[in-house]
């Protein structure tokens, strides 16, 4: 049957989970109950999400799935179940002390509807923590997943279909076209997970009506390994961060720079961590594809573009994947590409790691300084002021040290861009603040002093406002 949402439905459906919410805005057992019966159907549904993302990879390591989708979600929903009645909680807020005795507070209500666009890469993940963010602060939700993971999608729906009610939350499912429509529409929030390309195209459509969004973007997030530091170990960190889901990951390594005279012995050890993770690629579960043939065939003619420039490329291709039931691109080195490279102008989005030589470690800082600001990055430092200073001095939307891309899967870590790489934070407490309302109110006390400033204003004011302003 097909499941592809018709253009049409949508605004009728977004109407009727509005009204739904303004007739019964979900209270804590409400919530605490979706969430309880969402973390239930995961857990029993947990292989049919590993079949349908494999066979939407080609073939996708169910370990990664597992870790990566299913437990990173379920311990979001465990999280957020733990801590929500404290969230809801209203918190006390001073008042400025010529308002006394007046008090003030701030209230955390639900926005309404929220729209979630996910991608791809991680496809159940990326749909379900933000719908249990959303849910927990007490929306309703519409989620548009991707058209790149049709398995994927429809088990989503399903699994909703299943929680919840149909007016509390819809998953629609369509092609890009669908999408530009999901995204034109007046959500009370959007929260938006994909390339910067489309980001500015999300934002461009929510602007007519002035729709709050979050972007979670990409971009190209460094490593920078700085003099002294362990090169095997940082080659083999970066290793897994750039080989986890054959690199497709928004805040996977996309390039290192290493000390000039360290560059050799590190795309050594680089390659070597590489063959010991993943010795062979043909048959190999544990090596995931590329989602697709457009995809690999963005990366290879990246490849074919560093060649012709001349630049020395390294691959780990013991048997170049050839009996693979998807698509692989082997693990792959370009020694110092030129900066007008395909390679090294967008996100690279796969199994390709740039090395770059720099001569001084504040070289280093300032090539990523004259970039757009990355999604994550990732220094190797031992020297404790030299490290201070680079965390003072890059500012990216999240940062690890001495390790790569397990930033992402912390609870009370925000998780988020800056500039060209996102806008808004979200995963635990952020994600409950992003799609709630923070409302102050401010409680006047029955006898107060304000009623000296009515007008007409006193000689006794005018000299009080003179004392204060001087």
């Amino acid at each position: 049957m097909n499941s592809t949402t018709a253009h049409a439905d949508l605004q009728p459906l977004l109407q009727r989970l509005r009204r739904a919410w303004l007739a019964q805005r979900p209270s804590y057992t409400q919530r605490m109950d979706d969430l309880s019966r969402l973390g239930e159907a995961i857990k029993a549904r947990r292989e049919q999400i590993v079949e349908a993302i494999n066979a939407d990879f080609g073939r996708r390591s169910s370990v990664e799935t597992l870790m990566a989708d299913v437990m990173v979600t379920l311990e979001e929903l465990k999280h957020v179940r733990k801590h929500l009645k404290k969230w809801m909680r209203p918190k006390s807020a001073p008042v400025n002390m010529l308002f006394l005795p007046a008090r003030g507070e701030v209230r955390f209500l639900p926005l309404g509807v929220v729209g979630i666009v996910a991608p791809w890469n991680y496809p159940f993940q990326l749909a379900m923590i933000p719908l249990i963010d959303a849910i927990a602060a007490g929306n309703h939700v519409m989620i548009k997943p991707s058209e790149f993971t049709p398995r994927t999608s429809a088990l989503m729906r399903e699994l909703c279909a299943e929680v919840f009610p149909s007016d509390r939350v819809a998953v629609v499912e369509g092609d890009a076209s669908l999408g530009a429509a999901f995204t034109s529409l007046p959500f009370d929030h959007l929260l938006f997970t994909g390339s910067t390309a489309v980001g500015r195209k999300v934002m461009a459509a929510a602007a007519p009506h002035l729709t709050p969004i979050t972007l979670e973007l990409g971009g190209k997030s460094p490593a920078v390994v700085a003099p002294g530091f362990d090169i095997a170990l940082a080659a083999e960190r970066i290793a897994f961060g750039k080989l986890f889901n054959a690199g497709q990951t928004c805040v996977a390594p996309d390039y290192v720079l290493v000390p000039r005279e360290s560059r050799e012995a590190f795309v050594a050890a680089y390659l070597a961590a590489v063959a010991k993770f993943v010795p062979q690629l043909a048959g190999n579960a544990d090596v995931t594809c590329v989602i697709n043939g457009r995809q690999a065939g963005r990366l290879r003619d990246w490849l074919a573009d560093a060649k012709a420039r001349g630049v020395e490329i390294r691959q780990h291709a013991p048997d170049n994947g050839s009996a693979s039931p998807g698509e692989i691109v082997p693990p792959t080195v370009l020694l110092d590409p030129p900066d007008d490279a395909l390679v090294m102008q967008e996100e690279v989005f796969g199994p390709l790691l740039s090395v770059k030589s720099y001569d001084t470690h504040d070289e280093a800082l300032n090539y990523i300084l004259g970039r757009d600001r990355p999604l994550a990055f990732y220094p190797f430092d031992r020297d404790s002021a030299r490290l201070e200073n680079t965390l003072d001095t890059i500012v990216a939307g999240s940062v690890c040290v001495n390790d790569t891309i397990i930033q992402f899967g912390q609870h009370e870590l925000p998780i988020g861009g800056v500039g060209p790489s996102g806008m808004g934070h979200y995963h635990g407490h952020q994600g409950f603040l992003t799609f709630s309302k923070a409302m102050p109110v401010m409680r006047q006390a029955r006898f107060n002093g304000m009623g000296l400033f009515n007008p007409p204003y006193s000689g006794l004011v005018k000299r009080f406002l003179d004392f204060l302003t001087r």
